[in-house]
């Protein structure tokens, strides 16, 4: 696969997401497909149409239709399981679905993906638990890749919480991904992540803050549905445990984030589907962060997650653990100086309010 063909790959989802984008919109207002705000967890404040990722997964679906080479038993089984997921997604976008029914979507989804041969076969482990270090998963081979589709589908949909946060997160991922996939040389990993990039690329300037369209439970669960597959057709066939951990860190952000979401459910004794405001997004708004920050702040950390994935394959462990310590460090320091700055702000408007207030 050439780069040229990568490239133009990339520019045709780019192209048909950025044009369909508003088609889609003025379609989701005659579907009655909008969000309205609540006042609680939403954060916009105007209603705002649905189901933006119907532009991406269109984007997505011709570009990979037209340079996935060949169209194989495995390309159907994800065309076809992300059709469901879509349909799905536009459904509960529009009448809210159970999380009990979009669970029977997913997993149907999922076992259309695994029966068609994209599964993971074995596990990479430490050479001292298992000689050799590979793990066969053998019969579970099936149920590891449903629960691992699922788990990273809504994942990804959890973190839909910002005006362009999961649209770019999906974005750095799948950028990182592609790189991967040419380090590896897998050149159909490579085509589906081009796709999926372009897609997203062409979806996030009608989805920046103040967003004229969300992508939706149909974007959302795209979304996590193809890079949670693009991992198993490239990563998770390597032999080295590098390219296992690739993975959780190339996807660190919404694995993470729905991790603590759950332990933070249980810990409160909520029911683990119940949404709430504790997710990292809604913790940095808390601390005094515009949502555009917020979001500035999560693409940074989801860059040096895929970055560090990207050095890992290609470099080893060692590099990418002083590249972490190092961004981790920049960060830091970025955030400890926004905060110091937004506290002098508001100390000088208050003592500004008081001396006008003893003047008076």
């Amino acid at each position: 696969m050439s780069i040229l063909s990568l490239i133009l790959c990339f520019s045709l989802a780019f192209g048909l997401s950025f044009v369909s984008t508003p088609l889609v919109r003025k379609m989701a207002f005659k579907m009655g497909a909008v969000d309205v705000p609540d006042g609680k967890r939403r954060i916009h404040k105007k209603s705002t149409p649905l189901i933006g990722g119907l532009a991406i997964f269109y984007g997505a679906f011709i570009s990979i239709l037209c340079f996935y080479r060949p169209l194989d038993e495995a390309l159907r089984g994800i065309l076809l399981g992300s059709i469901i997921i879509v349909a799905m997604g536009i459904v509960d976008d529009t009448v809210e679905l159970k999380a009990s029914k979009k669970l029977i979507f997913q997993l149907l989804a999922a076992l259309i993906v695994a029966l068609n041969g994209v599964q993971i076969r074995y596990l990479s482990v430490p050479d001292f638990l298992v000689p050799g270090g590979i793990f066969p998963l053998k019969w579970a081979s099936i149920p590891v890749t449903v629960i691992w589709i699922i788990a990273v589908t809504n994942a990804v949909n959890l973190i839909d919480g910002l005006d362009g946060l999961a649209a770019g997160v999906s974005s750095i991922a799948t950028f990182s991904l592609f790189f991967i996939a040419i380090l590896m040389r897998e050149p159909t990993v490579a085509i589906l992540s081009a796709a999926l990039a372009g897609a997203c690329v062409g979806f996030l300037p009608f989805n920046f803050n103040p967003a004229k369209i969300f992508m939706g439970d149909t974007g959302a669960q795209f979304l996590g549905f193809m890079l949670s597959v693009i991992c198993i057709q490239g990563l998770f066939k390597g032999y080295l445990i590098i390219s296992f951990v690739a993975p959780f860190l190339v996807l660190g952000l919404p694995i993470f984030d729905t991790l603590f979401a759950i332990i933070r459910r249980l810990w409160n004794k909520k029911p683990v589907m119940a949404p709430d405001r504790g997710h990292l997004h809604h913790k940095l708004m808390d601390m005094g962060f515009s949502q555009k920050q917020a979001v500035a702040i999560l693409y940074v950390l989801s860059t040096l997650l895929g970055l560090t994935a990207v050095v890992m394959v290609e470099k080893g462990a060692q590099q990418a653990i002083w590249i972490v310590i190092s961004v981790l460090v920049v960060i830091a320091f970025s955030i400890y100086l926004t905060m110091h700055r937004e506290k002098t702000l508001k100390q000088n408007t208050i003592n500004d309010e008081n001396e006008e207030n003893n003047n008076d």
